[in-house]
């Protein structure tokens, strides 16, 4: 279970990653940039 978590978090940064590189509005950079340390974060501090 724990696998498929981390699976869908890592999908989630991707996803996030993706639109922060196609995005060319600082704002909605900032934003995602901001979604993708979030998830980071909890993909690599989950026990």
């Amino acid at each position: 279970m724990r696998y498929i978590y981390h699976l869908i978090v890592l999908y989630l940064t991707l996803q996030a990653a993706w639109y922060l590189v196609q995005e060319r509005i600082f704002w909605k950079q900032a934003g995602a940039a901001l979604v993708l340390v979030l998830l980071l974060l909890r993909l690599f501090l989950v026990k």
